[in-house]
């Protein structure tokens, strides 16, 4: 598709103005996709599979969603759906951007799919709009426009690395079938050699000394997150 023949699907009307009315809504193919990609994966969500889910013809769902790539738009922008920002901006930037921090982590643990998903351009959809206001209105008040980008970035960046991180650990965790316990205690041999050869003092320091690595998993992303909004502070002029 070329520029000049590309339309952002949000402009795209959803129905003619003339006509029978539509058999199906773009929710409907949107909710079925995600239903798809939760339990098979996100490629097995095709047109075809998605129509043969709602029972229609697979040709058919192109005259509401034109591509794959406009699908997963609408998909990633219902997901953005599920991150709870009523009342946001609240007038506490720190409760309201922990509180989001949460929700998008716990977006995606319920749908894993979603790292496998291109989303560095933005597709502005309502979902997204919703969130963007929400959010950077959080800090809106304390800095200007441009910090406020940054800070955003640094916060969403930081949630989406500690979650692909989990959901890689736990995707390996079931290809082994061990626990993350197990797996250390398999490996506890040769971790005690690095150890007792005094070579890698750091990384013994890490073993003998982290308390981190014996936190559950929300406690050190709680950790993490305190961290990432204690530099978020640091950036807000006093008053």
């Amino acid at each position: 598709m070329t520029d000049a023949e590309y339309v952002n699907i949000w402009m795209r009307p959803e129905r003619q103005a003339r006509g029978p009315r539509p058999a199906y809504s773009r929710a409907q193919i949107t909710e079925a996709a995600i239903r798809i990609a939760d339990t098979e994966g996100l490629e097995a969500a095709t047109m075809r599979r998605i129509a043969a889910e709602i029972g229609a013809g697979a040709m058919s769902l192109y005259r509401y969603v034109p591509s794959r790539d406009n699908l997963v738009e609408l998909m990633a922008d219902r997901l953005m759906g599920e991150i709870d920002v009523a009342g946001m901006p609240s007038g506490d930037w720190r409760a309201d951007l922990t509180r989001y921090a949460g929700g998008l982590r716990a977006m995606w643990l319920r749908h894993p799919w979603i790292a496998g998903v291109q989303r560095s351009l933005p597709s502005f959809g309502p979902c997204q709009l919703r969130l963007i206001e929400a959010l950077m209105g959080a800090l809106d008040p304390f800095v200007s426009i441009d910090e406020n980008l940054g800070l955003t970035a640094m916060l969403n960046s930081y949630v989406e690395g500690a979650v692909r991180e989990e959901i890689s650990s736990a995707g390996e965790v079931r290809r082994s079938g061990l626990s993350e316990s197990q797996w250390m205690a398999r490996n506890s041999p040769y971790i005690e050699q690095l150890v007792t050869s005094g070579d890698y003092p750091i990384f013994t320091k890490i073993v003998m000394e982290a308390r981190q690595l014996h936190l559950s998993r929300d406690e050190q992303f709680q950790h993490g997150l305190a961290r990432v909004l204690d530099c978020i502070a640091a950036a807000i002029p006093p008053p």
